[in-house]
């Protein structure tokens, strides 16, 4: 999805870094074309210098959206959901972050999870980043507790983990 996404702007990398941002950010588009998150309106302008193109990029980019169902469909059902990250280290959290091989394979999730469970780990939230939307999805684990050495170790022997980080 996200390639056919991306390929309706093939021509212009700068529309591609708007596109991007929306998906990122989980912002959406209303029938007037504005960027907005829930009923919060996102000026153009701070899009722009965000990713360091010209207003009038963004406002091609809505426009454009608008103009073809299937994007109109996409970028009018986004929606952003809160993550803990970045709270993570004033809330005393721990978050494990983990690279795949394969991110479309079965039971990622449940093997990570499931791990962590099976030694009284509690898990506070889990987000897990859509194949189809980005280049190289993670899984991002938030626990309320340190992740012993030999579990991080068990996780990483498993056969489609690549690479996992701690913070």
């Amino acid at each position: 999805m996200f390639d056919d996404i991306m390929e309706k702007f093939e021509g212009s990398p700068s529309q591609q870094a708007v596109i991007r941002l929306l998906l990122e950010r989980g912002f959406s588009v209303n029938d007037e074309g504005r960027v907005v998150s829930g009923g919060i309106e996102i000026p153009n302008t701070g899009i722009a210098r965000e990713i360091d193109v010209d207003r009038r990029v963004v406002d091609s980019t809505t426009d454009a959206i608008l103009a073809d169902d299937e994007l109109r469909r996409i970028f009018q059902n986004i929606s952003a959901i809160p993550s803990l990250m970045d709270l993570a280290p004033v809330l005393d959290l721990t978050v494990l972050t983990v690279a795949v091989s394969d991110a479309e394979q079965e039971g990622i999730v449940a093997e990570i999870t499931g791990l962590l469970a099976a030694r009284g780990i509690s898990i506070r939230q889990t987000i897990s980043e859509d194949p189809e939307f980005t280049d190289e999805p993670r899984l991002y684990v938030i626990t309320d507790a340190e992740i012993p050495g030999d579990l991080i170790n068990d996780i990483r022997s498993l056969d489609f983990v690549r690479k996992i980080e701690l913070q």
